[in-house]
Order: C-alpha cells, then sequence, then structure tokens
C-alpha cells in the first residue's frame, strides 16, 4: 500500500514539517558527496548500539559520542528510496498533526520520539555493531500521534493488485494500525533471527509510534486553544 494523501486539509501553513524536509534533503545531498568519506561520517553520525554501551561502560562522562547520534542519525539517510519514502509519509501525515500541534509543540515532539526511537533500538539490539539512520523513527512517532488525534480520517491509498493499480480510500486507523502491526511482527522475526533483517530497524519503528501516539495526548493544543482558533478562522469567513 502506497499512501497518496489524507483527506483532512490542513488550516495552517506546516512550516516546520516543510523545514524538516528541507533539512533532510539537504544533508543527503551533502553525503552524495561524500564519497569514499560516506562510511566514516555514518560511522559517527549514526546510531550503533555496542558503541553507545561501550561508552557508557568505559567513557561515562563522554555524553557528546554517547547520544549525539541519536539527534544526528535522524538526518541521515542510506539511499534516495530511503529518504524519499520517510519524507513522503512525514509530508502526507506531518502537516495535520503539526496543525493539531502548533509549530513549536510539533518540532519538539518530532525530536523526542526520534529519541525514543534510537533509544528503543540501542536497548533492543544492545549487540549491535551496524550503524543506523534514518527518519523512519521520528516519522512513525508522527504516524502513532494521527493515528490518535485524527482517528475518523481516510487514507487515498494507492494498491497494486497483481497487474492492477487500484486508488482507494482506508480509514486512517487501519492503515496505521496495519503498518504498525507490520513493524512489530517484523521486530520479533528480527529479535528471533538475531539480527536486524533488511537492515531495518523495526523496533525504531515501533518505539517512535508507541511514543508518538502516548506523547499526542500531552503535546495537543489545550482545547480551548482550538476552540478560540476556529472561533478566529469562522470571523475571518465571515468577513
Amino acid at each position: 500500500m502506497i499512501p497518496l494523501r489524507d483527506t483532512i486539509p490542513s488550516a495552517t501553513f506546516p512550516i516546520v514539517t516543510i523545514v524538516l524536509i528541507i533539512a533532510n534533503a539537504l544533508i543527503f545531498f551533502y553525503q552524495l558527496f561524500l564519497g569514499p568519506e560516506l562510511n566514516s561520517f555514518v560511522q559517527v553520525f549514526g546510531i550503533i548500539p555496542a558503541k553507545y554501551f561501550w561508552l557508557a561502560e568505559f567513557k561515562p562522562g563522554d555524553w557528546g559520542d554517547r547520544f549525539m547520534p541519536l539527534l544526528s542519525s535522524m538526518f541521515l539517510h542510506g539511499g534516495w528510496m530511503h529518504v524519499i519514502g520517510n519524507m513522503w509519509y512525514l509530508w502526507i501525515f506531518g502537516d495535520n498533526v503539526e496543525d493539531r500541534m502548533g509549530h513549536g509543540r510539533f518540532f519538539a515532539f518530532y525530536v523526542f520520539c526520534g529519541l525514543a526511537a534510537g533509544l528503543t533500538h540501542v536497548y533492543l539490539n544492545s549487540a549491535s555493531r551496524v550503524p543506523t539512520i534514518g527518519a523512519s523513527g521520528a516519522v512513525a512517532g508522527v504516524m502513532g500521534a494521527y493515528l490518535f488525534l485524527f482517528p475518523r480520517s481516510r487514507v487515498v491509498t494507492l494498491l497494486p493488485i497483481f497487474i492492477f493499480i487500484q486508488i482507494i480510500e482506508i480509514p486512517a486507523f487501519f492503515f496505521l494500525a496495519f503498518w504498525f502491526l507490520l513493524q512489530f511482527f517484523q521486530g520479533t522475526a528480527s529479535i528471533m533471527a538475531g539480527e536486524t533483517l533488511g537492515g531495518v530497524a523495526w523496533w525504531a519503528h515501533f518505539g517512535g509510534f508507541v511514543v508518538g501516539a502516548i506523547l499526542s495526548l500531552f503535546f495537543r493544543k489545550p482545547r480551548t486553544e482550538r476552540i478560540e482558533v476556529f472561533e478566529k478562522d469562522r470571523i475571518d469567513e465571515w468577513e
């Protein structure tokens, strides 16, 4: 299933969502020009669980090298499909979540979700020496928030069926719940296999989604503030 758009228009301009997309794109283009230095770059700025715990044990005061990759890894990607897929999902679901939370709250929310996703991956893959990068954990948090903030929305989805392509509207609850369960089962399979299947940090997605769903209850605008915005919009329409 490939989401094309949701059915709820945003009432405000999603400046933070757009800035995040631009930032990820610019950093990805920077990666493309690193050439042979890219591997060492990812080793420094990507999440390596084994390195995280080694620093905790032997260099407990080195907070920068230990925790900085949890943030920097959110803006790195491993290829065109990786960055395009993450930014596409952020664009579809991020504008509405930003609208419901407000710009400043949404940015803080996005960062918190990314950090939580990274820590989930670290603690469930503690022996891994493979660098993990990508915004998917933070984007998963946005999707988790969308599920709870817009449960009645629908997602216009491209659905390939053998040689046929159908475009249908799927309830957002079903689309996002299916995606969430897929991450859970793939993550469980990766634990049973003793490795990260396909190079995908499934548990980072799972952790980001769960934390995003929970934090959405605290980061959304207070009800009185949403009513004031609604009334202002109505007055502007009448004028």
